[in-house]
């Protein structure tokens, strides 16, 4: 049967978007009203956290901080902090902060790791209290993170530095034990084991990152530890205006072009799909996706395909991107294991768009309305078919392109 396909046009969809300029010095003044180099001693060894997400000039504000870590007479390190990501592996986590410009060279310190942690007591309720052992041995700990509304549950506290400091430094054994409880769960503990965390290790600063729609820096706080279990939350506010999401409703097919945890932590954000897929969660009213389909994995996300589970249909090519046993180490730690179950697999792109509309029961797919990302994080620019184009009146999309075929190349890949 000949499958037909819609045209296509570029969309630009319009947001508020505040933009540091000079993120250098905003990341210094900021080191400097925080009055880090009085609460950095001569001779301290002072960890320095890297997480494993992609963060707008993450490896430039690392670096800054490890200078004035050094000036302050400290001797600081750069120390994985991101749970069971990597792999679960010490030598997994590092090659992740390399990936993100976190390694050794561009750190001009040493990275160290480990997957051991530390108990320094339980919650009233039992809950171990976990640290990584690195952290605890240190004299001091900076944990440095971007604040932003969590994929998986709604708190106080959501994903940001104390999260980081939490479920990032309790290693594996630690985001296991969190996630053991739930996404509700997950909003009691993470400022529960903070504050316990915060009285037990010396946080000599928590470095708060708020991007704006289009994935740039658009503030910087550096807080002191009595500051940030009350101070987070205020940039959680601002973070989740500044979120970004897809201005056309009511979607039959939105194609993914890349997933992967350098994105987000369920490899697509589920506040810009719409759809969480978790028991008790209620799924978002937009942008109304009918089917998902993800092309591939992106190269920084190492073959973790958490999340995948989200899509409707993936391409062979992304199948076989994936490395099982990291994408089932992160999902058994976040307990939501359908979030990584494999979706139906098709040959190529025109046969995962074709078995879409055969889904659909769209009998003529010029009619189809689709829409195209090329990931979670960079929505600035989407492409919409002719119908949903012709059906979204946001004030904020303008087209920017005219309605081309959707055309393949001779693998049947989308162009």
């Amino acid at each position: 049967m000949t499958v037909s396909f819609p045209k296509m046009a570029r969309f630009r969809q319009r947001f508020a978007a505040e933009t540091l300029e000079d993120v250098g010095s905003a990341v210094a003044a900021q080191l400097q009203a925080c009055d880090l180099a009085s609460r950095v001693q001569a001779g301290q060894r002072i960890a320095i956290t890297g997480g494993s997400r992609g963060i707008a000039n993450i490896s430039q504000i690392t670096r800054i901080v490890v200078d004035a870590v050094r000036s302050a007479g400290g001797l600081p390190f750069v120390m994985p902090a991101m749970g069971s990501h990597g792999g679960a592996t010490a030598e997994g986590q590092k090659e992740v902060l390399t990936s993100y410009g976190l390694g050794e060279a561009d750190m001009g310190c040493p990275v160290e790791a480990t997957m051991d942690v530390v108990e320094l007591g339980q919650l009233d309720d039992t809950t171990p209290i976990l640290v990584n052992r690195l952290a605890y041995e240190a004299d001091g700990v900076i944990v440095i993170n971007r604040v932003k509304p969590h994929t998986s549950f709604r708190g106080s506290h959501e994903s940001g530095v104390v999260k980081m400091l939490t479920i990032g430094l309790g290693c594996h054994r630690g985001a296991t034990m969190a996630h053991a409880q739930g996404a509700q769960g997950l909003s009691r503990l993470v400022p529960a084991l903070g504050e316990a965390l915060l009285a037990r290790l010396n946080v000599v600063a928590g470095i708060a990152l708020v991007e704006n729609a289009y994935d740039r820096t658009a503030s910087i706080t550096a807080f002191r530890a009595e500051q940030l279990l009350a101070g987070e939350p205020h940039l959680l506010a601002e973070a989740r205006t500044n979120m970004p999401s897809i201005l056309a409703h009511n979607i039959d097919l939105l194609i993914v072009d890349e997933m992967g945890k350098n994105i987000s932590g369920t490899g697509m954000d589920t506040n810009i799909l719409g759809r969480m897929m978790l028991p008790g969660i209620k799924e978002p009213d937009e942008p109304g996706v009918a089917r998902i389909l993800v092309r591939r994995l992106s190269d920084k996300t190492h073959g973790n395909a958490n999340g995948v589970g989200l899509a409707d249909v993936i391409t062979r090519q992304l199948f076989d991107q994936i490395d099982f046993d990291a994408t089932y180490a992160n999902a058994f730690t976040s307990t939501f294991l359908n979030r990584a179950y494999i979706p139906i697999i098709k040959a190529d792109d025109r046969e995962a768009i074709a078995a879409m509309f055969e889904v659909l029961r769209i009998e003529n797919g010029a009619t189809a309305r689709v829409a195209r990302i090329v990931n979670t994080l960079d929505v600035e620019h989407i492409l919409l078919s002719e119908t949903l184009a012709g059906n979204s009146h946001h004030p904020d999309l303008e087209r920017v392109g005219e309605f081309d075929s959707m055309r393949f190349d001779d693998d049947n890949t989308l162009l």
